[in-house]
C-alpha cells in the first residue's frame, strides 16, 4: 500500500494511542479528567478549545467527541502527525494547524475569530525549555477570553524540591504499568521505526526529515508550571490529578 488512506491513518492513530501507553497506563483515564475540568470550568455550549502539540489529534478527537458544540483547533510543527490528524480526526469541528511553538507568532498562526476559552495539552509540553514553556503561557494568559483555563496533562517532576520523590513517582508508574500489562506493548522508538518503513507514510516521513530538534536542557518542574501560570495572570493554579509521574496542572484566568 503506497496511498495514506483514511482507514489507514485510524490505524496508525491507533497504534500510536497503544504506544503511548506503554508510558502512561492511566492515560484514558486523563483525557477523562482533562474533558471533566472544562465540563465543570467551561459553562458555554460551543467552547473554542486550542489543544497545544496535538499531534496525531488524541486528544482533540475525544474533546470533540465529548462536547458536540466545542470547536477543537490542534496546533503542532510535526507534519507528519498532522497529516495522521487531518485523516483521521473524524469531526468537521477539529482542525489542525502548523506552527512552532517555540517561536513567536505561533498563536497569530491559528486564525481565531474569537478569544479561546481554553489552552490544553497531552504530552507534549515536556518537550520545551523553561524559558520558551514560560514565554508560552504568557501567552496564554494574555489572549484567553476571560474565566478561560489552561490544562496541561504529562510526566511532571518535582525537579531539585524533590528528587526523591521524583524517582518514587517514577517507580510507581513502571509498576502501574506492570500491572496493566502495558508495558510489553510497542514503545515511542518501536512506533516510529514502523513508521518509517511503512509505503504509505514515506512521502509525510520525507516531509519530517531533519526538521526535529526535542533537546530539553533546562526542563521545567511542576513547580515552575505553577509559577509561570501565576506570573502569567491566572488567578488560581494546581495540580488537580495525579498517578505516579503523571500529573494534571491547572490554570484558571
Amino acid at each position: 500500500m503506497t496511498v495514506l488512506t483514511e482507514d489507514r491513518a485510524r490505524y496508525w492513530l491507533d497504534r500510536w494511542d497503544r504506544q503511548q501507553e506503554h508510558y502512561m497506563p492511566d492515560r484514558e483515564e486523563r483525557f477523562a479528567v482533562l474533558g471533566d475540568v472544562l465540563d465543570e470550568l467551561i459553562p458555554r455550549p460551543d467552547p473554542l478549545v486550542v489543544d497545544l502539540g496535538t499531534g496525531p489529534g488524541s486528544l482533540a478527537t475525544r474533546l470533540a467527541a465529548r462536547f458536540p458544540g466545542a470547536r477543537v483547533v490542534g496546533v503542532d510543527a510535526d507534519p507528519l502527525l498532522l497529516g495522521l490528524a487531518d485523516l483521521a480526526r473524524g469531526s468537521a469541528r477539529f482542525r489542525t494547524v502548523t506552527a512552532d511553538l517555540r517561536q513567536r507568532g505561533w498563536y497569530e498562526a491559528l486564525g481565531l475569530d474569537r478569544a479561546p476559552d481554553a489552552f490544553v495539552s497531552t504530552t507534549a509540553l515536556h518537550w520545551m525549555n523553561r524559558l520558551p514553556l514560560r514565554d508560552l503561557l504568557a501567552v496564554c494568559g494574555e489572549v484567553l477570553a476571560p474565566g478561560g483555563v489552561f490544562v496541561n496533562g504529562d510526566h511532571l517532576y518535582e525537579g531539585d524540591a524533590g528528587p526523591r520523590l521524583d524517582t518514587l513517582n517514577r517507580a510507581l508508574t513502571q509498576r502501574r504499568a506492570a500491572r496493566a500489562g502495558v508495558a510489553r506493548d510497542e514503545d515511542w522508538a518501536a512506533w516510529w521505526q514502523a513508521v518509517e518503513a511503512a509505503p504509505e507514510l514515506a512521502g509525510l516521513v520525507a516531509e519530517r526529515a531533519g526538521g526535529f530538534a526535542h533537546e530539553v536542557t533546562d526542563r521545567p518542574s511542576v513547580h515552575d508550571y505553577l509559577a509561570f501560570l501565576r506570573e502569567a495572570g491566572f488567578v488560581e493554579a494546581g495540580a488537580v490529578w495525579q498517578v505516579g509521574d503523571d500529573r494534571i496542572v491547572v490554570g484558571i484566568r
